[in-house]
């Protein structure tokens, strides 16, 4: 059953037509984010795409709703929901990512591994508001995401793969020491 109402279903729509065509440009995995997120900037919808029931949750954590899994595998759109004071564990991706801020502020936290492999160094914070869109592609792509604001934020994530085939775009979480 489609919970979504005509417009935001119309929106989803247009975007998976969108990073459809920017996929079959066939590019290596940074072009490919790099297209998929100009089609996502073009094409990014309205936060009414999740639901009220979507957008329930308790403070401090994030809900992911699956919008579109692409028949060839070739790409995954999900929505996020983050709470107040959600955090996601330092991470990086098994392919590349695309993600566009619906609504508030994602905070999104950059590191990169030392060259001996035992910890990991601070290199940038992102605030991600509302209408920002981010791409990148492995490797270096290791982040961590919050919400640090009072309200709850909503994104909208896109990865190169089929997320109903390995569930989670996560390949590592990282459990070093960081350092600034």
């Amino acid at each position: 059953m489609n919970t979504l109402t005509a417009r935001p279903a119309a929106e989803l729509d247009e975007l998976v037509i969108a990073v459809r065509a920017a996929v079959a440009r066939d590019a290596g995995w940074r072009d490919t984010a790099s297209y998929v997120g100009d089609a996502l900037r073009e094409h990014l919808p309205s936060p009414a795409l999740l639901t009220a029931d979507q957008l329930a949750g308790e403070r401090g954590t994030y809900r992911s709703h699956r919008l579109h899994v692409e028949p060839d595998g070739s790409f995954s759109m999900v929505a996020i929901a983050w709470h107040p004071g959600a955090l996601t564990r330092i991470h990086d991706h098994v392919t590349w990512c695309v993600f566009g801020v619906l609504t508030g502020v994602e905070h999104e936290e950059l590191y990169t591994l030392s060259d001996d492999g035992t910890s990991l160094i601070e290199a940038g914070h992102n605030p991600n508001r509302t209408g920002d869109v981010s791409a990148f592609a492995p490797p270096g792509d290791i982040h961590r995401v919050r919400n640090i604001g009072d309200e709850t934020a909503v994104s909208l994530h896109i990865y190169g793969t089929d997320l109903n085939r390995i569930d989670s775009s996560a390949r590592r979480f990282y459990d070093l020491p960081v350092q600034n």
